[in-house]
């Protein structure tokens, strides 16, 4: 997308910016989106980047890339054997075991480069060890953070933190009233807060190390717009003494097709371009989550039964225990027929683009929530873990463009969900409002507008560092 803004740079003296985004898809496709991004605007770009899901270094040649080693395969074995996420372990392992690799890497980067060369340092966010490596190296550090502003101030009031005897982690399962609010974040229930993570303590200490690290950078980079997240811009800018820049949807700027790390189904298109405007639903819960052979038979019984079309994006082993379509209920494919389709991965902006689809049954991943929101497309929210639940009650409570699954993973109330966005009247008023939203989304990208303002100023920020 054509950003309005031109570089002030020459051949001779473009600066370098070193990028370092954290290995998971949800948070690759960001950080890849934000360095095409300043590589337009006359940066020269590097990435560094750790063994585990490293990205195709062919598909981004105007790029350097610098790898380093992770050890993650040490406990990569215990991704899909887990039986609930603990996102803090993971999390927290990375920030151990990534500091000496990234700081030899940086040091000769540096060392390489002339005085002045190369302008500053963007993490992601979640990689909190880097803020003390750039400090000795006196090195600007930004930050990239891939969730949303609603979540980073939740994040910062949330009982996740509590020491209190009445936190709901601190209760027995018989004293638990999940459907009660949290006081200190009444948008959210009980359950919700239960479903980021079994492990409180570990997942805590991960977030309370990157608020404290987001607070003593340079600067934030956010992936939204200011039109959907007002009041919480207004928090962060409170809250966080550096300088924050809402400069998203970057998907808007460039897909994420190439920075995928499973095999994309293309074909799918021309499925979709047999069937009828607003007419399919789209199923995909990410790169991340897996369900449970009842819980994934529970989706496939609720499709059967709305009797409209699907696409539904079947991630290998994203059924605990099962290689891929194994646990699908006898007789679904004869039932289903030629109304539905299952693939292993899609171009999913270019489904959420088609005009045949008429609804997204999403994990409501930020990246996949703004992507439905820049497409117009009502969802309904089947969050998993970490910051899902939260962008789940903003989608269905706040901006109300969408239904929440409230009661997980069950026949009946899946049928009155998908029933309630692609056949009700309710469904009609979802999609006005999300509509809305695509058009505030277009309008803040186009110059003068909020976003495009933003990454201007971003751009003249870092100029100056």
């Amino acid at each position: 997308m054509e950003t309005g803004l031109r570089s002030t740079q020459t051949r001779e003296t473009r600066r370098r910016i070193i990028l370092f985004p954290l290995p998971f898809q949800g948070h690759i496709n960001p950080m890849l989106q934000l360095a095409n991004i300043l590589h337009t605007q006359g940066f020269k770009i590097t990435i560094i980047h750790t063994e585990y899901n490293a990205p195709t270094h062919s598909n981004y040649p105007h790029f350097t890339f610098n790898s380093i080693s992770d050890r993650f395969h040490e406990i990569e074995h215990q991704l899909p054997t887990i039986p609930a996420p603990d996102p803090g372990h993971f999390l927290n392992y990375l920030n151990r075991s990534c500091v000496d690799p990234f700081t030899d890497c940086l040091t000769g980067l540096l060392a390489e480069s002339n005085k002045g060369s190369i302008a500053c340092l963007i993490t992601d966010a979640g990689f909190y060890f880097t803020q003390a490596v750039a400090d000795t190296l006196k090195l600007p550090r930004m930050v990239l953070r891939t969730g949303s502003l609603s979540c980073t101030t939740a994040y910062g009031v949330l009982p996740i933190f509590s020491k209190s005897k009445n936190s709901c982690f601190n209760l027995t399962t018989e004293d638990l009233d999940y459907e009660a609010t949290v006081p200190e974040y009444p948008l959210l229930k009980v359950k919700d807060v239960m479903k980021m993570t079994i492990n409180p303590k570990s997942y805590g200490d991960f977030l309370t190390n990157m608020l404290k690290q987001m607070k003593s950078s340079s600067g934030i980079i956010w992936n939204t717009f200011k039109e959907l997240e007002q009041p919480a811009l207004k928090t962060i800018c409170r809250d966080f003494p550096c300088p924050s820049f809402t400069i998203g949807p970057l998907n808007k700027y460039f897909s994420s097709s190439s920075s995928s790390l499973i095999e994309q189904d293309k074909t799918i298109l021309t499925w979709l371009d047999t069937q009828a405007p607003k007419s399919v639903i789209y199923v995909s819960f990410g790169s991340a989550a897996q369900i449970t052979k009842s819980e994934f038979q529970e989706v496939a019984h609720g499709l059967v039964n709305i009797g409209l079309p699907f696409l539904w994006v079947v991630r290998p082993r994203v059924v605990r225990g099962s290689e891929w379509l194994e646990s699908l209920p006898e007789r679904f494919q004869k039932e289903v027929g030629d109304r539905g389709h299952i693939v292993k991965w899609c171009p999913q902006q270019d489904v959420l683009a088609h005009p045949a689809t008429g609804c997204f049954w999403t994990h409501n991943g930020w990246n996949s929530t703004l992507e439905s929101i820049c497409e117009g497309v009502p969802m309904v929210c089947s969050p998993c873990f970490t910051d899902q639940p939260i962008n789940a009650r903003y989608v269905s409570d706040v901006w109300k463009i969408g239904v929440l699954l409230e009661d997980g993973f069950e026949r009946k109330g899946i049928q009155m969900a998908l029933r309630r966005v692609m056949m009700d009247k309710e469904g009609e008023e979802m999609r006005e409002r999300i509509s809305c939203l695509k058009k505030k989304v277009n309008l803040s990208l186009k110059k003068g507008g909020s976003s495009h303002q933003s990454l201007k100023s971003l751009i003249d920020y870092i100029s100056l560092l």
